[in-house]
């Protein structure tokens, strides 16, 4: 039976009718099982005081007729104990199902009154189905159509509703739409990425079963409920196409990201190469210049003869050194590699709100270094706000810093990378630099939050 079939007049009239029987019988069946309890006690009164008499005549008996009729009393004892409790049972399970039965009459004889308007009250349930978080909200970008879909959605449900004049058909239609936004939610909550086909069937499945659910609890409303369908269902698979537009942009994020760190790991291998090569060209460097002041101090001590030969291999040694010094330069610009991630982190517990550390590290896990600086030094770890990876990080870095250089915190060494800035408005210049970054709003501080709670 669909859950709208209890709105109908008639049907609450025979289930009121239905419950006036049901408290009667539980009544009669109450008094009826009290009545057993009362007999069964006075049933086992009478056999406990039988059997204390046969036990003061113990010596006018034979033993084995005694034993065998004490044996009886024992088994019906047990017997009646065992109904005793069954039957107690009975009457407090009785007792319950007739309270309940009586608070269901009562709800009823409120002629419905009170219920199509619970039910309409029930929509600002909509306003908290609709405030939950959702993943594309970090961008915003997706997080203005996201406003606008929600705009659109309560301007087709508040069409819809002024269609409805009778209560109970404005409580379907108002169970419908709850029912319908907690399932959306629901769906948004599930996607992931490679998912969206699977979510919009949902969504269409969903949509044709509330609306086959609602036709069946009033047929004459039907054809307005099948346009408001027809209208929602294009809204909500707009809200899955841009839940899912945050899905594809992280997922496109991190094949560059993937490419980004095959690179860094490459230019690691390429780095100890490097040094293997700075360090064999150290070598050669020092033998030249050894060469070379050995040939100045033989210039100085030779015939006119010899001193032409030496300075020509002067010459040459120079030139020789003169190019080691151009592929030590090389390696020592091929080794400062750019690629990383720049992060932006809060520690409320130990600077306050509104101050952030804006830093770069070309660590493969940023999170590492994050670790490293919420370590000895500061009371409280670090809450990541963004981590923005980029193929040249240190241009990232600088460019952040000369926009916030006015906000700094330590104005006189610039190595302190702290600045009091408002959230709102770093989560602007993120974005405004690096549209696609993610951007955390929220610093849980959660150590520092619950020491405050320990102190109070």
């Amino acid at each position: 039976m669909g859950i709208f079939d209890f709105l109908k007049v008639g049907q609450i009239k025979s289930e009121n009718e239905e419950l006036k029987k049901r408290v009667e019988e539980l009544t009669a069946a109450n008094v009826n099982l009290r009545n057993e309890v009362d007999s069964s006690n006075r049933k086992y009164n009478t056999l406990s005081a039988s059997y204390h008499d046969l036990s003061k005549t113990i010596s006018g008996e034979t033993l084995n007729n005694l034993k065998n009729e004490i044996s009886n009393l024992v088994n019906q004892k047990e017997t009646l104990n065992k109904d005793l409790q069954e039957l107690q049972l009975k009457i407090k399970t009785s007792d319950t199902a007739l309270k309940a039965a009586q608070k269901a009459m009562k709800a009823d004889n409120t002629n419905a009154a009170d219920a199509p308007k619970l039910i309409i009250n029930a929509a600002s349930l909509m306003t908290h189905i609709s405030d939950m978080h959702l993943n594309c909200l970090d961008v915003p970008a997706l997080r203005k159509l996201v406003s606008a879909n929600k705009t659109n959605i309560k301007k087709v449900i508040q069409k819809y509703e002024e269609r409805y004049t009778t209560k109970s058909n404005q409580a379907i239609y108002q169970l419908m739409v709850i029912g319908l936004e907690a399932e959306l939610q629901n769906v948004l909550i599930n996607l992931k990425f490679g998912t969206v086909d699977k979510a919009k069937s949902k969504i269409k499945e969903i949509t044709q079963k509330y609306y086959a659910i609602s036709s069946n609890g009033n047929q004459s409303i039907a054809p307005t409920v099948k346009k408001f369908i027809s209208e929602i269902e294009i809204l909500y698979l707009e809200a899955i196409d841009i839940e899912y537009e945050y899905y594809t942009q992280k997922e496109k994020i991190k094949e560059e990201q993937r490419a980004l760190k095959e690179q860094m790991r490459q230019e690691v291998e390429e780095r100890k190469a490097l040094e293997q090569q700075q360090k064999k060209l150290e070598k050669e460097e020092n033998k030249y210049k050894n060469e070379i002041e050995n040939v100045k101090i033989a210039i100085s001590t030779s015939n006119q003869n010899e001193v032409e030969a030496l300075k020509k291999r002067l010459q040459e040694l120079t030139e020789q050194l003169n190019k080691i010094d151009e592929r030590k330069e090389k390696i020592i610009n091929l080794q400062n590699g750019q690629a990383g991630y720049v992060y932006i982190i809060s520690n409320i517990g130990s600077f306050g709100k509104n101050v952030f550390k804006v830093g770069m590290t070309r660590r493969d896990e940023p999170q590492d270094r994050i670790d490293e600086l919420g370590n000895a030094s500061v009371p409280f770890p670090f809450d990541v706000h963004s981590f923005i990876f980029s193929s040249n990080a240190v241009e990232l870095e600088n460019r952040m810093h000369k926009i916030l250089d006015s906000k700094r915190v330590n104005k006189i060494n610039k190595r302190k990378e702290f600045f009091a800035v408002d959230i709102n408005e770093i989560e602007h210049i993120v974005h405004q630099i690096e549209p696609s970054a993610e951007f955390k709003m929220t610093a849980l501080a959660e150590q520092y939050n619950q020491s405050l709670s320990l102190n109070q």
